[in-house]
């Protein structure tokens, strides 16, 4: 078998394998422990939904397998960072002093100048004279990361 490692974006919450096997109207199999704490697990990123009550397939995570698998969108490392901007996703560390600071992937098309995607970042700006919120536009600039961006562990997914 060959390793891989994954990386995708779910919601999860708390729950026992026997909360878990209640709510898919499941009996508990014998040789289980209804008591192991776990989280149930909904993939947003593919597969048919499997449940009414959620939009993406649903499954139940043991706890250790779960904590060594995902990281709350908040308060993780760069490599997850990376990962989220090739998901689409805009990041951000907590400890930058900027508000409203954050970093997209460019992926160049056919009209683009630049053949390589890169990262920029996006801040908000105002006409100096104007402070109708219509006036706000959004900056762009190329990023480059810091030694400091790199080791941090206060990356973040934004809104």
């Amino acid at each position: 078998m060959r390793t891989f490692i994954g990386t995708k974006l779910i919601n999860a919450k708390p729950m026992t394998r026997q909360e878990y096997n209640n709510f898919r109207n499941w009996t508990l199999p014998a040789d289980e422990n209804g008591d192991d704490k776990g989280w149930l697990v909904e993939y947003l990123d593919g597969g048919q939904p499997n449940t009414k009550e959620y939009a993406g397939y649903v499954s139940w995570s043991p706890d250790e397998v779960f904590q060594n698998a995902y990281k709350a969108v908040d308060g993780f490392s760069f490599g997850l960072a990376i990962e989220a901007l090739k998901l689409g996703k805009k990041v951000a560390r907590a400890g930058w002093n900027g508000k409203g600071l954050s970093l997209l992937l460019q992926i160049p098309d056919e009209n683009s100048k630049m053949t390589l995607p890169y990262i920029y970042m996006q801040y908000p700006t105002t006409k100096a004279s104007d402070t109708a919120p219509e006036n706000h536009l959004n900056a762009r600039v190329p990023w480059l990361a810091s030694q400091t961006d790199v080791l941090a562990d206060d990356w973040m997914i934004c809104e």
